[in-house]
């Protein structure tokens, strides 16, 4: 059984954009777990399980454009299906 079930990755392209800032955001407010916050102040890329991605993307949205957005569903994938 996987407990947080949507691999969901971005890009969010901005100004000022702060990784740990990010981070620590998302800890504290969202529920999941493997997050990676990782760039630089205009590019930041976000890995995290989850099982509310959308409520991640909308955070996201807010600090910048998203794109190149994948969200998989880890279950389907363990059992040998398309995520």
């Amino acid at each position: 059984m996987i407990k947080y079930k949507f691999d969901t990755q971005l890009l969010i392209e901005g100004e000022n954009l702060d990784e740990d800032q990010i981070n620590d955001y998302i800890t504290e407010h969202f529920d999941g777990d493997c997050l990676l916050a990782v760039g630089d102040d205009t590019l930041i890329k976000i890995h995290f399980h989850t099982n509310e991605p959308w409520k991640v993307l909308e955070y996201c949205a807010t600090l910048g454009d998203i794109h190149d957005v994948v969200i998989e569903n880890m279950e389907r994938q363990a059992n040998g299906l398309h995520g």
